[in-house]
């Protein structure tokens, strides 16, 4: 899985990109279908904040968490994405234990 990281006003570290590197690698355990995560870090006064966006079975999942502490947003934003992706799983199982019913046409009937 490709983990890409980029900033906006501030500087990805090493100790930053390895934090977000963990934490996702840890989802990507459970979903091994994914093939790649984006993130996009943005530091504002007081506020650190993260928006994570990827694809999962033909559609765009993206969560955002934020914080004082970046690295207690990419905790959060792991957790997000994770339940996010788990709901997704959810519907896709959901549509193939749909039953159809089989109607009888009025040629079959008359037999």
């Amino acid at each position: 899985m490709k983990i890409t990281i980029s900033g906006h006003h501030v500087k990805i570290t090493d100790a930053i990109q390895q934090a977000i590197e963990s934490k996702f690698a840890k989802v990507a355990k459970h979903f091994p279908d994914l093939m790649r995560i984006d993130s996009v870090i943005t530091v504002e006064p007081n506020t650190q904040k993260l928006e994570v966006t990827t694809q999962y079975e033909g559609q765009q999942i993206s969560v955002r968490a934020a914080g004082k502490e970046l690295y207690a947003a990419i905790a959060q934003a792991a957790k997000k994405l994770e339940a996010a992706l788990k709901h997704r799983k959810g519907q896709l199982s959901k549509k193939l234990h749909q039953k159809y019913l089989v109607e009888q046409s009025d040629a079959f009937q008359a037999s």
